[in-house]
């Protein structure tokens, strides 16, 4: 049986320090508030595991290693500096795909070149077994999440449709290819032919894209964290394949929240992970037809002025952002609104969906950017029951979370997806580009035609700034 290889006591005592930063990270990460100084420990823990491993590393020369880490670091802070906030879901499935990209080439290096790694057997010459294994399924689940974040990147970029592409006999394929893969992995352990691991690893490269096309844009929240969680299992099976124990608990850190991540994401939209997994939401023919005939329905729209003197002469105002406000990158004038309005003595909250936005936390993030205060800022299952007593619910950008249809209509997509209330306000703004679109998930959105709600027809960010000048 192949175990990890001993280190010294200073190597095991740095990755334990690096360890229990990344368990405090996650822990600061939970919370706005927190945040911060959650990512300053995850960014030291890291620059520990990586000097500690940079010490005891025998297989590259230092200089190859440092000039890897400048040209891969200089790359990512250009595009870290570069990228809008309202590209950040894309680029965090394109850093998702290099992880699993990274899990693939490591995996190949080790069975191309088995007695760097130290997982040859010296009496057979050939690859411990239990290594096979941790190789085999590195690659794999390296190899899916690489193509399966590639067409969420795709998807999310517009370069692709965000509807679901559903294959004939697609759920038959999917579970032939994993029992393939996984029959193959199994086979890898009492013979390491070549041909069995290149197998291994394209099987799941296609798996990886058909697991991931015929899920749809209003999923993909999910299924970025999905990704994420694939990411870091990659990781963890590469670090036995190393001999690393800082990889394993990083991986296993990642994977576990990962997952946890999108259990509570799955339960946000009432679906079960596996009905994620199966796709296809969105896909009923609902959506773009009657996104069409919505058009023609009445419903009352206003101007920045209308909007400015009803808020002005509200108690209270819900605002609730949504990926609309990220497209126009808008949360600086909305925060700019919300400051005037609690000038004049309005009582100002921010109602946050599970699955607003591309990503988990997507509006959060952007909040946070245009520094709005945390503690205006709450989850669906801490507001939904004040919106009764709202004036005014001011939507910018929110179409399938504010869907009635979601209760409703038991044939719509969404159905069964928990929504902010925000029809049960005495008045709602809505802030949207245009009438003829839906939201993500293709499905038109009843509230635009309701008595007490008033159409801001404009680009969210233009319409926001025409309402504070409204207030002067």
């Amino acid at each position: 049986m192949h175990e990890l290889a001993p280190v010294s006591p200073f190597v095991a005592l740095a990755y334990l320090i690096a360890g229990i930063l990344f368990i405090l990270a996650l822990r600061g990460l939970s919370s706005p508030a927190t945040s911060r100084r959650g990512n300053r420990m995850g960014m030291i823990g890291m620059a520990i595991a990586v000097v500690t491993t940079l010490y005891t590393h025998d297989i590259a020369s230092l200089p190859e290693i440092i000039g890897a880490i400048l040209i891969g670091g200089g790359i990512g802070f250009v595009i870290a500096r570069r990228i809008a906030m309202t590209a950040m879901p894309q680029l965090v499935a394109a850093f998702h795909s290099l992880v699993g990209l990274a899990a693939v080439l490591v995996g190949a290096a080790a069975f191309l070149n088995p007695g760097a790694f130290g997982i040859l057997d010296a009496l057979t010459g050939q690859i411990h077994p239990a290594s096979r294994v941790e190789m085999g399924l590195g690659v794999a689940i390296g190899a899916i999440t690489f193509s399966g974040s590639v067409i969420a990147f795709l998807k999310l970029n517009g370069n692709m449709s965000g509807k679901p592409i559903l294959l004939p006999a697609r759920h038959l394929i999917n579970l032939g290819t994993l029992a393939a893969i996984l029959g193959l992995v199994a086979y890898f352990t009492t013979d390491q032919s070549p041909w069995i691991f290149w197998t291994v690893t394209a099987l799941s490269f296609v798996i990886g894209f058909l697991l991931i096309i015929p899920i749809g844009g209003a999923d993909m929240p999910v299924v970025v964290s999905m990704l994420n969680s694939y990411s870091g299992w990659a990781a963890a099976a590469m670090g036995f394949t190393l001999g690393n124990s800082a990889m394993i608990i990083t991986g296993a850190l990642v994977g576990s929240s990962g997952a946890i991540l999108s259990y509570i994401m799955c339960r946000a939209m009432n679906r079960s992970f596996l009905s994620v997994i199966a796709g296809g939401f969105g896909a009923e023919s609902g959506g773009a037809a009657s996104g069409a005939a919505a058009v023609d329905r009445p419903y009352k729209r206003g101007s920045a002025e209308d909007a400015a003197f009803l808020m002005s002469q509200a108690d209270s105002v819900i605002i609730v952002p949504g990926y609309g406000m990220a497209v126009s990158q808008a949360q600086h004038a909305l925060r700019e609104m919300g400051d005037m309005l609690k000038k004049e003595g309005v009582s100002v909250k921010y109602a946050i969906h599970p699955v607003a936005g591309r990503m988990p936390g997507h509006m959060n993030v952007l909040l946070a950017e245009a520094n709005v205060p945390y503690d205006e800022v709450f989850e669906l299952e801490d507001i939904n029951s004040e919106f009764g007593q709202a004036d005014v619910a001011f939507v910018i950008g929110a179409n399938d979370v504010t869907n009635p249809a979601a209760k409703t209509d038991k044939s719509s997509p969404i159905y069964g997806m928990p929504i902010l209330d925000v029809a049960n306000a005495k008045s709602v703004l809505f802030v949207k580009r245009s009438m003829g679109g839906a939201g993500y998930a293709g499905v038109d959105n009843e509230v635009f035609y309701m008595d007490n709600t008033m159409m801001l027809l404009a680009d969210a960010k233009k319409m926001v700034e025409e309402i504070v000048k409204a207030f002067d």
